[in-house]
């Protein structure tokens, strides 16, 4: 398979029937949000992520979720931030209380660390809560396209039948990110995940820093991938001030509608053309990991909002 060259429209669709097929399930069922009615106007499933608050308390970072136009919270752990350590500070029945109190519901636990084979407690855990995503990143060769792309995600599936039985029993998903320096990260990759993928609870969270490489793939991406491969989608783009450390108007460019380049009117197209109905992100990284994108809540909430702003603006041209 070459770089360049889309997925095939016989692979795809062997890819789309095969997991019809095999779920015989809507995707209101694998995500757990209701498709909208098609005399309603498409709307995406906004997430917030607890690590854009850097380290502040889940008491001071709830009550925003709901201004930010989401109903549902992405909880991260050091060094991103340390929402998950807190709720195990506080004990899970006071982390149900402050998430009924704002109206939250807990959409995705999000757990890099662990690595996509350490999954099993997060799984029971994230049920227990009734959340609905683990996420986390893959293991394998790095980075391989091609004929070598699909032997690696061939074994890598297999290494992960087990642990995808678990998330299939509890009804829980588990997501992997195209991460760069992983398995995932080159588009063939992706293409062989969705062509021999086989669960509706193993999915792709798709990175779209990750493909600043391939960015004229990105909408074309959407329609091969969504909805039935991608539960998760990040709203990133890639930054100088991704990993180094940068003016904070360099960094804030990982945020849409931010400068920073990526144009999200055929990205949201694709989205709605495909009716996704999976998680969206607005996200970005900091310098160093751990602190909050801004100084105070209020700020964080209105960059989110920012960003969101120009999302719906690209979505009303679509």
């Amino acid at each position: 398979m070459e770089m360049n060259k889309p997925i095939t429209r016989r692979t795809f669709h062997q890819a789309a029937a095969m997991t019809t097929a095999a779920t015989g399930l809507g995707v209101k069922e694998v995500y757990g949000t209701k498709l909208p009615e098609r005399d309603q106007p498409y709307r995406l499933n906004y997430i917030v992520s607890s690590a854009m608050y850097g380290e502040f308390a889940l008491k001071d970072i709830l009550p925003e979720v709901r201004k930010t136009g989401a109903h549902a919270i992405d909880i991260w752990c050091r060094v991103h931030g340390n929402q998950r350590e807190q709720i195990d500070d506080m004990g899970v029945e006071a982390f149900q209380q402050l998430l009924k109190k704002h109206q939250v519901e807990l959409g995705v636990s999000t757990r890099y660390p662990l690595g996509p084979f350490g999954l099993q407690e997060e799984m029971k855990w994230l049920k227990g809560l009734k959340g609905k995503i683990v996420l986390c990143g893959t293991r394998g060769p790095r980075e391989p396209e091609g004929a070598e792309a699909k032997s690696a995600v061939k074994a890598f599936l297999e290494q992960m039948k087990p642990h995808v039985a678990r998330a299939e029993e509890l009804g829980v998903t588990i997501a992997l990110e195209n991460h760069d320096r992983q398995l995932l990260y080159h588009p063939d990759a992706l293409k062989y995940f969705a062509e021999f993928n086989r669960s509706k609870h193993l999915g792709i969270a798709l990175a779209f820093h990750h493909l600043h490489k391939w960015e004229e793939q990105i909408p074309q991406l959407c329609r091969d991938l969504c909805p039935k491969h991608v539960p998760f989608i990040y709203f990133q783009e890639h930054s100088e001030g991704i990993r180094t450390k940068a003016s904070k108007e360099i960094e804030m460019q990982q945020m849409p509608g931010f400068g920073g380049g990526l144009d999200y009117s055929p990205i949201v197209k694709a989205l709605k053309d495909v009716d996704y109905q999976g998680f969206v992100e607005i996200f970005m990284h900091p310098v160093p990991r751990g602190i909050p994108i801004l100084p105070t809540v209020t700020e964080v909430t209105a960059a989110i909002n920012k960003s969101r702003a120009y999302i719906e603006r690209c979505l009303t041209l679509a």
